[in-house]
């Protein structure tokens, strides 16, 4: 059996935004996606400028800046002053926000685990392989752009 490379992307992407809603309706969290987002945004990428944190998430500066404002109530991320520029702060996740952040992971994959259940060991190791090949693609890709590179 042939794939295509590219309809298997689009398919792993279109799959991965069902997984995530069904994780997210499934667990009834109310949380906004938003919030873990911006904490698995921090976590990979570690401290990082405003705008940096709302273009890596997707979302409009002012939109961050409020999101910024819960995590920082809620003490899940910490503000360091940037060593290049007096005048402007970093965001970083701080332990309790990464706790929180895997806490939720646990929640989501407690109530997904039921759907995947008789999956077989094969299965199972052929999502962890999975897993594992696009977490490397990723961490590659996310190299080259910091040094300027593409992908």
């Amino acid at each position: 059996m042939t794939h295509d490379l590219r309809t298997v992307l689009g398919d792993l992407v279109a799959v991965n935004s069902r997984l995530t809603r069904l994780a997210a309706s499934a667990s009834g969290n109310t949380e906004s996606p938003a919030i873990w987002r911006t904490l698995a945004v921090l976590r990979d990428l570690g401290p990082v400028r405003l705008g940096e944190l709302a273009r890596a998430s997707r979302v409009s500066q002012p939109t961050m800046t409020k999101l910024v404002h819960t995590l920082d109530e809620r003490g899940w991320i910490r503000r360091i002053a940037d060593a290049g520029d007096a005048r402007a702060w970093l965001i970083s996740a701080d332990a309790s926000g990464i706790a929180a952040l895997n806490a939720w992971r646990d929640e989501i994959a407690t109530v997904l685990e039921p759907t995947f259940a008789d999956l077989t060991d094969d299965e199972v190791a052929t999502l962890a392989a999975s897993v594992e090949i696009v977490r490397a693609r990723l961490e590659r890709a996310r190299a080259a752009m910091q040094a300027g590179e593409v992908a």
